[in-house]
C-alpha cells in the first residue's frame, strides 16, 4: 500500500493479485496474455499468481507446425523471465506459479526449480487433492489427466502416487521448493468459494501463500502487531491486552474497507493514464480490459487481509515457550478472537454500507469456517444473516518480514530466527557505495551484518542484562540459555507441534498462512514427509519447508557447525607432464565462412588444451557430423618430434584416427591455441580463461571471427552459476551476468546471449 498519498505515482496499492484465462486458455493467444497481464501488475508493484493446469501435457498433438504440446516447464521460465525483467530499477517482481497433481506434467513441474538457474523469478507451488494423498500414504495407484476437471478427459495415465510424493519430499528437502497446497482443504473452507459459479473460483494464490484467489481478484494486507498487547512483557506479572485488541481488530477491519474504495480510485487514475498513454488502441487493450476486471472483482467482493505479525515475541514476552501445548492453546485463543471481531466489524459496515453484492446467506450456510464463527458466537450469525457483510472475506496471516523489520519483531506466526544472527540485505546493482559480502547462484549481490534480535535485547534490559557490553559466543549461548526464546528458535521449536499449532490456527482464518518451517541442515526427508503429512491432516491449507544451507537465504546463523566445515581449499593439481591419451570433445563453429573445428582435450573433465582446424575435404580435416568425442593422443617420434592425433569410433565401432593436427592449422592461429592451451593447462578459471580470450587485440577479421568460435567452444565448461565478473549486460548495463548452459545471462533484465 506504499502508493497511498502519492500523486506521483500511478500504482496499485493491493498487494496481491492472481489472473487467469475463462475456457479454454492452452494456446498461444492465451498462454501470452496470461505473460502481459502478469508483467502489466508487476509494473504497478503488485505480486501475482497463476495456475499452469490449463496448458496441456507434453507431447499432446496441437494443429501447427510444432506438431506436438512442449507441455508446461518451457512456459514456466517464460514467466519467470518475465518476473526477473520487471524487477529492476525499483519495480517489483514477485510471482507464484501453481498446478495440480492431477496434471499429466505435475512430475516435470516438480522438478523445474532443480536445475539450479532455471526459473529463479518464481516461487512454485503443487495442488494436491486428498484423493492422491490418500493414494500416496496408503501405496495406491493415482490417475493424472487432462483437463484435470473434465468427466471424459482426452488423455488419462495411472501412476504410482507414493513414488510421486517421495520425490516432492526429496525435492523440498533438497531445494526448498515446491511448495505443497492441499487444495481440497483449501477449496472445502473457502467462504469466496461459495460463490463459484459468480466468478469467485479459487485458482491460484498469492507469490506467498496466504491468499488464495479467483481470476482477477486482489488483496491489500494488514497486519496487527500482536506483541505490542503484552503489558509489562517479559516480566512476571506479563499480560495481554484483549480490550484493547478487540477494539484494534474493529478499527483495522474498517479500515481495511476503506481502502478499497482508495484502491478503486487508484485503478481508475491507471486507466486515465491508460487512456492517455500515446499507444494504439491495439496495444493499451490487454492492460485495459486488465485493470477493468479488477475494479469490477474489487468493488463487487471487496475482500480485505487483516492479519498478525510478532507471534513468537507475544509468547515470548508472556513467558510461553512457542511450540508447547500451553503456548498454542493462547495462540488458538488469540486468533479465534480476531475472527469474531474482524466478522462482527464486517457485519457492522454492512449495516452501516450495505453487504458485498453478491452476499447471500443460502449459500454460506454449509461452509465450515462460517459454521465455526456460528458456534462461537451465535449472535453474530444472527445478525450476519439480517444485515449481511461487508467483506467476502476478511483474514490472513502473511510472511510480514518487511513489516517484521520495521515493527522489530519476528514475523507472522514464526518463532524467532535466532535471537543472534546476520542478515543478508539485496544490493541494487546500481549502488556503488556498498560492500559485496555474498553472490548467490543466480549472480544477485548481498551485505552482511551481524544482528541482535530487538526484543531478545528488550528481555535483556528486563533481567538487567547490559546490550551494549560485548559478549563472546559462549556468554551469548548461556543467555539465552536463560531466556523464553530458548528452545524456542526457527531450528530447535518442536517441529512437529509448530504444524499442529499452524492447523489449529488455520481453523480461524479464512484465507490462509504464509509458514515456512526452517530446519537445521541435518534432518533427513523422512522428516519433512512426517511434516507434510501431518500439515495435511491438522487441516493447513499449505505449508513450506526450508532446510539450513538447502538455498541460499537472507538470515545465517552465526555459529560454525564443524561437522560441516570444509577443509582449506586447496589450488587445482597441475599436471605438467601431459598423459599420452586425453578424451576430447569435439565443438564445430563457423569462422566467416568456413566451418571449424575445435577439439578440446579434457583432463578429467577440465580443458587442458585446445586444437582448431578447418573442415574440409582437400587439406583440412575430414570429420563426420556424428562425431563429438574421442581422444587427443600425443605421439612423439625417436627424434623428439612431437604430433598430435585425434581419434574416435565410427558407426561401425572401428577406431578412425586423425593424424598430424598441428599440421592442418595456419600457425597465427597454432601460435594463439598454444597460448590458450597454456593458460588451460595451469588451470587458470574457464571464465577468466574466456576473458582473456575475449580481450585479445587482432588485426585480422578471420582471426578475430575464430577467437568467437573458440570463446563458444569453452564456455560450455563454465559451472552453471559462475558469475561473469566485470562483464556488463548489454541491454540493462548491470553487472549481473552469470553464464548457463555456456549461454550469459542477466539475472536482472533475463537477457541472454549465447555462442
Amino acid at each position: 500500500m506504499t502508493g497511498i498519498g502519492n500523486n506521483y505515482q500511478v500504482a496499485s496499492l493491493s498487494n496481491c493479485f492472481v489472473i487467469g484465462v475463462d475456457g479454454k486458455a492452452d494456446s498461444y493467444g492465451g498462454i501470452f496474455k496470461i505473460d502481459e497481464e502478469q508483467v502489466q501488475l508487476m509494473k504497478r508493484r503488485g505480486g501475482v499468481g497463476h495456475d499452469l493446469s490449463h496448458i496441456r501435457p507434453k507431447g499432446s498433438p496441437v494443429k501447427n507446425s510444432a506438431l506436438t504440446s512442449t507441455g508446461l516447464v518451457p512456459f514456466m521460465e517464460r514467466y519467470s523471465n518475465s518476473t526477473r525483467e520487471v524487477a529492476q530499477d525499483g519495480r517489483r517482481g514477485a510471482l507464484m506459479l501453481s498446478v495440480s497433481i492431477k496434471h499429466p506434467d505435475s512430475e516435470a513441474f516438480i522438478d523445474a526449480k532443480m536445475t539450479e538457474g532455471k526459473v529463479t523469478g518464481a516461487n512454485v507451488s503443487v495442488k494436491l487433492d486428498d484423493a492422491f494423498m490418500q493414494a500416496a500414504i496408503d501405496g495406491k495407484p493415482y490417475q493424472q489427466q487432462y483437463p484435470i476437471d473434465a468427466t471424459e478427459p482426452t488423455f488419462k495415465k495411472e501412476i504410482d502416487a507414493s513414488a510421486l510424493w517421495k520425490k516432492i519430499v526429496h525435492n523440498a528437502w533438497k531445494s526448498a521448493e515446491p511448495g505443497v497446497l492441499f487444495w481440497d482443504t483449501i477449496l472445502r473452507e473457502s467462504v469466496p468459494d461459495c460463490y463459484a459459479d459468480l466468478g469467485y473460483r479459487t485458482v491460484s494464490t498469492n507469490p506467498c501463500g496466504e491468499i488464495p484467489l479467483c481470476p482477477y481478484d486482489s488483496c491489500r494486507l494488514l497486519a496487527i502487531n500482536l506483541y505490542s498487547y503484552v503489558v509489562n512483557p517479559f516480566r512476571p506479572d506479563a499480560y495481554f491486552d484483549f480490550d484493547l485488541f478487540k477494539k484494534h481488530i474493529m478499527l483495522a477491519q474498517r479500515i481495511m474497507d476503506d481502502i478499497i474504495d482508495l484502491e478503486l480510485e487508484k485503478i481508475e487514475r491507471i486507466l486515465q493514464k491508460i487512456d492517455s498513454d500515446p499507444e494504439s488502441e491495439d496495444v493499451k487493450r490487454t492492460e485495459r480490459l486488465l485493470w477493468q476486471k479488477i475494479y469490477k472483482k474489487s468493488g463487487q467482493g471487496r475482500r480485505t487481509g487483516v492479519g498478525i505479525t510478532a507471534e513468537g515475541d507475544m509468547l515470548a514476552a508472556l513467558g510461553l515457550r512457542y511450540g508447547t501445548e500451553e503456548a498454542t492453546e493462547f495462540s488458538e485463543n488469540v486468533h479465534r478472537t480476531i475472527a469474531l471481531h474482524a466478522y462482527r466489524s464486517s457485519v457492522v459496515l454492512a449495516k452501516e454500507r450495505g453487504a458485498f453484492e453478491i452476499y447471500d446467506t443460502e449459500r454460506e450456510k454449509n461452509n465450515p469456517f462460517i459454521n465455526r464463527l456460528r458456534e462461537a458466537d451465535p449472535e453474530l450469525y444472527e445478525e450476519m444473516k439480517q444485515f449481511g457483510r461487508r467483506n467476502i472475506a476478511c483474514l490472513t496471516i502473511a510472511p510480514t518480514g518487511t513489516t517484521s523489520l520495521m515493527t522489530q519483531t519476528t514475523s507472522g506466526i514464526e518463532p524467532v530466527f535466532l535471537p543472534v544472527y546476520k542478515r543478508r540485505r539485496k544490493v541494487n546493482p546500481n549502488d556503488t557505495n556498498v560492500h559485496v559480502d555474498f553472490v548467490d547462484e543466480t549472480g544477485d549481490s548481498f551485505e552482511e551484518y551481524i544482528v541482535f534480535h530487538p526484543k531478545f535485547v528488550t528481555w535483556m534490559e528486563a533481567q538487567g542484562y547490559d546490550p551494549s557490553k560485548r559478549y563472546t559466543q559462549e556468554e551469548v549461548d548461556a543467555l539465552v540459555a536463560k531466556s523464553p526464546y530458548f528452545k524456542a528458535t526457527s531450528n530447535d521449536v518442536d517441529w512437529l507441534m509448530k504444524v499442529k499449532m499452524q492447523g489449529r490456527i488455520q481453523k480461524w482464518v479464512d484465507h490462509s498462512i504464509s509458514v515456512t518451517i526452517n530446519l537445521p541442515n541435518d534432518v533427513d526427508e523422512a522428516l519433512v514427509n512426517r511434516l507434510y503429512v501431518e500439515a495435511w491432516r491438522s487441516g493447513c491449507k499449505g505449508c513450506t519447508v526450508y532446510r539450513d544451507g538447502s538455498r541460499s537465504g537472507v538470515l545465517i546463523s552465526t555459529k560454525k557447525d564443524k561437522k560441516n566445515e570444509l577443509p582449506p581449499c586447496k589450488p587445482p593439481t597441475v599436471v605438467e607432464t601431459r598423459p599420452k591419451i586425453l578424451d576430447a570433445d569435439v565443438v564445430r563453429f563457423q569462422n566467416n565462412k568456413e566451418k571449424w573445428v575445435a577439439f578440446v582435450g579434457l583432463l578429467d573433465g577440465h580443458p587442458y588444451e585446445i586444437f582448431t582446424g578447418v573442415l574440409d575435404d582437400d587439406e583440412g580435416i575430414v570429420l563426420p557430423k556424428n562425431v563429438i568425442s574421442g581422444h587427443i593422443i600425443k605421439n612423439t617420434d625417436e627424434n623428439g618430434n612431437k604430433r598430435y592425433d585425434f581419434q574416435f569410433e565410427n558407426k561401425r565401432g572401428y577406431k578412425v584416427t586423425i593424424e598430424g593436427l598441428s599440421e592442418k592449422f595456419n600457425k597465427e592461429y597454432w601460435n594463439y591455441a598454444k597460448l590458450i592451451s597454456g593458460v588451460l593447462r595451469y588451470r587458470m578459471p574457464i571464465e577468466q580463461v574466456l576473458k582473456l580470450v575475449s580481450s585479445l587485440q587482432l588485426d585480422s577479421e578471420s582471426i578475430n571471427t575464430w577467437k568467437n568460435g573458440v570463446e563458444r567452444a569453452l564456455k560450455k565448461y563454465v559451472t552453471d552459476g559462475t558469475v561473469a565478473k566485470g562483464r556488463i549486460c548489454p541491454n540493462c548495463g548491470n553487472e549481473t551476468l552469470v553464464y548457463q548452459e555456456g549461454c550469459l545471462i542477466c539475472t536482472t533484465c533475463g537477457t541472454s546471449r549465447c555462442g
